[in-house]
């Protein structure tokens, strides 16, 4: 009987421990507990599990837990809720994995740790197998489980589980219909969004920023602030629920500024974090002046409220502000943290500004791996490939642990530069580190060994995964067409959407690419009807694949009818269409359709010219190919490139038009660019010009003399008009230099 009192009172000791996050108090109930021998009390253990787990010694309570002689359902949940806190997916799910018998306390647990920080459609699968045990979901479980339907649009297993929800009785219950709001509100179904609000019995300040921000989502900007009416009618405004509002306001500055007059109205206007949350919500709807002017006026400012202006600065380019914010921020007693450097950081690469961007990152004491992520990430995107390698080399020295983004990025750089080499000593630190079946990752490494040819490793880490995203397979069909392989591409896309994957803009764009390089109409009109079926016609990236797809099969006025059709035309378009024209040598309509982009304000680039004088050059429209080719410089201040000069030297050369070809070499800057002067070359040639042929055989040979092609255009020109002398005299230079003529075949 003393036992069982004794064992009671230190229960009950342990629990104000917990209840007071008393550490060092309960460590000493512990060492009590220990020298009495009172371990096999599994009562009183899962206590002391519950007290490390609370005061966060994560350590000390996994070590009881695997010391404990006799483990029950308690002893579980205790570990298992320390893990979920923690955001430790490997060993919560070790843990779950081991016990005998599980209940729906641990599902709710392993389910809601998924859903907050592991892959959601994990959560989805160990909702459906909590389901196939026999047990029912519980308010906890749906919330868990709707949320993550919501973070990957799944808005069919959504929908089951709001009948489920409806089912049980727990559609009116706050915390799974606010749930249901916010899913609904991501899959951009908002009318079923607001039958759900409607429904609730009880509405909180969560339920109406869900609605606010659906509307806002959908621009439908006056329902929202219907919505914030409503809500200041039925509910009391606090200082919660006005920065909930003030979140989703980004997209509203006039809604933004009304909500500033009523938190003056209310009284709220030197509350430190509704004053945070109105900076924040004019720099996103990009409103520097009134945020400035706001800071400015603060009683109280924090870390928070120089880091959003530091970011609002950030974001509208405005680099040097920024950076002088900092500077005011240290002298204000304010030291920049993580935050401060990381957004800045990321501003600064994604305006493109490498070199600012690399000194932020040396200016930071400890860089986290968010930090060496986003400037690996930076120079990636720029560009910058061997620098991303040499830094993620650094990022070793300096033993600093990559994660699943780090090796995405370092991948994509190894395989923009179609470095093999790196790739395969990337692929066997995953190996190591068991990382290969992310697909995140797997993505990449389809990525690189696609690019460098290796189109047999591709397949096999593909083939080798238990699962796939619409990310894999694209990576997948992308690197089956780079490799020329066409049947495998319309294989692996009929694979891809029998698994039930809707493809995306881009995995279209790669099957009509393969149908222009087999020139398959038929199968380019089946992916045709594939698009239109599901909706992705009026996409321009979509649309210029499709334009592109029926000009190389030779279909010009089916692509001229999708140009036609489609609701938005963006420069790709439109060059498209006129190279379209110009592959079927009709010019004439490239032009018109020039002038029509024109007229349309569609601001050509320079591949809009190549494309049109292309066209006239191929259909002998000299004229016109010379009034566009001096629009140029004069009506849209584009530079020529070489490109272009051998578009017009070639549509003159046809014509024998040779005085004006010599005047456009001479002030044209690109003379060290062999195409211009074979072009030219070749129409001297046709046309016998012995003097302008020799010139530009000349040009050519000091280039690279190597090259038989030019001794041979040379020499049918003097053989042309009979200089057989000149003929064999360049055949022995020829032979001096040991320029061998390559053989000539048929594909055929």
């Amino acid at each position: 009987m003393q036992t069982k009192n004794a064992s009671h009172h230190l229960a009950n000791a342990l629990q104000i421990c917990i209840d007071h996050k008393a550490h060092k108090a309960g460590k000493l109930v512990q060492a009590h507990i220990f020298r009495t021998n009172q371990l096999s009390n599994t009562f009183l253990v899962n206590r002391l599990i519950q007290l490390h787990s609370k005061c966060g010694d994560s350590a000390a309570a996994r070590h009881l837990f695997d010391h404990i002689p006799q483990r029950n359902l308690y002893s579980y949940h205790a570990v298992l809720d320390l893990y979920s806190k923690s955001n430790d997916l490997t060993n919560a799910y070790h843990v779950f994995d081991q016990m005998p018998d599980k209940d729906t306390i641990s599902w709710n647990l392993i389910i809601s740790l998924l859903s907050r920080n592991g892959p959601k459609e994990k959560a989805l699968e160990s909702y459906y197998s909590m389901r196939l045990n026999g047990f029912m979901p519980t308010r906890f479980t749906l919330a868990s489980v709707i949320s993550a339907c919501g973070c990957v649009g799944n808005l069919e297993c959504g929908k089951e589980c709001h009948g489920v929800a409806i089912k049980i009785g727990l559609s009116g219950n706050l915390y799974v219909g606010n749930a249901l709001l916010n899913m609904y509100m991501k899959c951009e179904s908002i009318n079923d969004s607001f039958l759900v609000f409607k429904d609730l019995p009880d509405r909180n300040e969560v339920s109406f920023t869900s609605m606010m921000e659906s509307f806002m989502k959908s621009d439908r900007l006056d329902e929202a602030f219907d919505m914030f009416g409503l809500m200041h009618r039925e509910m009391i405004i606090d200082s919660i629920s006005l920065s909930s509002v003030l979140g989703v306001c980004s997209k509203s500055k006039i809604l933004g500024r009304q909500i500033h007059g009523l938190i003056s109205k209310l009284g709220f206007e030197k509350d430190l974090h509704i004053n945070n949350s109105l900076l924040d919500m004019y720099a996103k709807c990009g409103c520097m002046e009134l945020a400035e002017i706001l800071f400015v006026g603060m009683t109280k400012v924090n870390v928070v409220s120089w880091n959003i202006m530091i970011s609002g600065y950030g974001k509208e380019q405005k680099i040097e502000t920024a950076i002088e914010c900092v500077n005011r921020m240290r002298g204000c007693g304010f030291e920049p943290n993580e935050v401060t450097y990381v957004n800045l950081l990321t501003d600064c690469l994604k305006g493109g500004d490498v070199e600012t961007g690399l000194w932020i990152f040396n200016s930071m004491s400890f860089p986290s791996l968010t930090s060496w992520n986003a400037m690996l990430s930076g120079y990636s995107q720029n560009g910058f490939y061997k620098e991303a390698l040499m830094l993620f080399r650094e990022m070793q020295f300096e033993n600093v642990g990559p994660d699943r983004t780090t090796f995405a990025v370092i991948l994509s750089s190894c395989g923009s530069i179609e470095l093999l080499e790196g790739g395969k000593q990337i692929h066997a630190a995953l190996l190591k580190t068991g990382c290969c079946n992310d697909l995140h990752v797997a993505t990449g490494l389809i990525n690189v060994y696609s690019k460098c040819g290796v189109i047999e490793s591709a397949k096999c880490i593909f083939n080798t995964l238990s699962k796939y995203d619409i990310i894999c397979y694209n990576s997948m069909l992308a690197g089956l067409s780079v490799n020329s392989l066409n049947n495998e591409t319309f294989h692996l896309f009929n694979r891809m959407r029998v698994s039930g994957l809707l493809p995306t803009e881009f995995s279209y764009a790669t099957m009509l690419n393969c149908c222009s390089l087999v020139s398959s109409l038929s199968q380019g009109r089946q992916v045709h009807g594939s698009i239109v079926k599901n909706g992705q016609a009026d996409d321009s990236y979509v649309g210029s694949a499709l334009i592109d797809m029926y000009s190389k099969c030779g279909d010009i006025s089916g692509a001229r009818q999708v140009f036609d059709t489609m609701p938005f035309k963006n420069t790709v378009t439109w060059n498209e269409m006129i190279h379209g024209y110009a592959r079927n040598g009709i010019g004439a309509d490239a032009v018109d359709l020039f002038e029509k982009m024109i007229r349309n304000n569609s601001e050509p680039d320079l591949i809009t010219f190549v494309a049109v004088l292309t066209a006239c050059s191929h259909s002998g429209l000299v004229d016109d190919g010379l009034r566009i080719f001096d629009s140029m410089r004069r009506e849209f201040g584009l530079e020529p490139s070489s490109n272009h000069y051998t578009c017009v030297i070639d549509c003159l050369g046809r014509a024998g038009r040779f005085n004006e070809v010599e005047e456009i070499i001479e002030n044209m800057a690109c003379k060290d660019d062999p195409i211009v002067w074979e072009v030219l070359l070749s129409s001297c040639r046709v046309h016998g010009n012995v003097n302008l042929g020799r010139k530009a055989a000349n040009e050519l040979f000091r280039i690279d003399s190597s090259k038989s092609a030019t001794y041979a255009l040379l020499a049918n020109t003097y053989s042309s008009l009979g200089r057989w002398d000149d003929v064999n005299d360049v055949r022995g230079v020829m032979g001096e230099a040991r320029v061998c003529k390559e053989t000539g075949y048929s594909w055929v």
